[in-house]
């Protein structure tokens, strides 16, 4: 690995590896604390963030590294190109943690910088998030090989790293939106490809009653910063696409996922993001140990 753009650049046995190493990690933390000692890692952020801005710096942090944080709105695009962005940043720092708009401005930053860059989020794909869902999975569920997780709502950049991610691993994924807010054609796939390898199989569908029993289920917020769609339509669109109790019981779902901010009574009711089922917590967690494990096999990467 030099960069992380998305998780479908990544192999099977890449993936795998990532996680096996964000559970070590997890378990035996005092053991990595000095492993980015000396090292300095630039933040680059055009969104707004709480989770991923703040699990990075904690990690760096604990890994034995320093992070700068840098409002990337006020530096992309009139100002400068991303390109003579990502090219200085690579002269002071030892690898580019970027949150933006646009894929493109993931690969102008990475074609322009020799140090490795993770991609934090983009319109695309959010692998680190992707990555802290298997884990979770992984710590409550055991071998995904054997889960099927369900996703419901709009077609994101979630949902599309969450395709790549289960084709990788082997798991089942079952995508219900409302027609017209399907994942990306190509992305889907691709997941579909690779999940074929792998024996499992990603499906979309636009009808609650075609879905078969499930163990989780995930959403996400139908709004998302950066879009360019009617706010109204939206609403109506997804309004029948809500996870709650019922849906849960329909499912037969142990357990309920979102990768936050959440919005209650929108997509997703109180009763059930706030209830026993709830892992939440444990996914804002493991993004911390999720993007650990990325900085450390990236840096592997780098001295290889």
């Amino acid at each position: 690995m030099q960069d992380l753009l998305a998780l479908s650049d990544l192999s099977s046995a890449q993936v795998t590896h990532l996680l096996e190493l964000a559970q070590t990690i997890k378990q035996r933390p005092t053991a990595w604390q000095h492993h980015l000692q000396g090292k300095s890692i630039a933040l680059l952020f055009e969104k707004p963030s709480l989770r991923t801005r703040a699990s990075f710096a904690a990690g760096i942090q604990r890994l034995g590294g320093h992070s700068i944080y840098l409002d990337a709105a006020n530096l992309i695009g009139e100002r400068e190109p991303a390109s003579d962005v990502g090219a200085n940043l690579a002269l002071w720092h030892d690898a580019i943690v970027a949150r933006v708009y646009s894929q493109h401005t993931l690969e102008q930053l990475a074609s322009a910088s020799d140090k490795p860059v993770i991609n934090a989020l983009s319109d695309r794909c959010h692998p680190c998030q992707a990555m802290a869902d298997l884990l979770t999975l992984t710590e409550q569920l055991g071998d995904l090989k054997q889960t099927t997780l369900t996703y419901v709502g709009d077609g994101n950049n979630v949902c599309q790293a969450l395709m790549a991610a289960a084709a990788l691993v082997g798991m089942n994924l079952q995508i219900v939106v409302p027609k017209g807010y399907e994942p990306d054609p190509k992305a889907f796939l691709q997941a579909q490809t690779v999940a074929a390898e792998n024996q499992c199989e990603i499906t979309l569908q636009n009808d609650f009653s075609q879905l078969q029993q499930t163990d989780a289920i995930y959403t996400d917020t139908w709004l998302s910063m950066g879009q360019s769609r009617d706010n109204n339509q939206v609403m109506h669109d997804l309004a029948s696409f809500q996870v709650n109790q019922d849906v849960m019981q329909q499912l037969g779902a142990k357990f309920f996922m979102h990768c936050l901010p959440a919005y209650r009574g929108r997509e997703v009711t109180a009763e059930v993001i706030d209830g026993p089922q709830s892992l939440i917590l444990q996914q804002a967690e493991n993004r911390l140990h999720a993007q650990n494990a990325i900085l450390v096999e990236l840096f592997a990467g780098a001295h290889a």
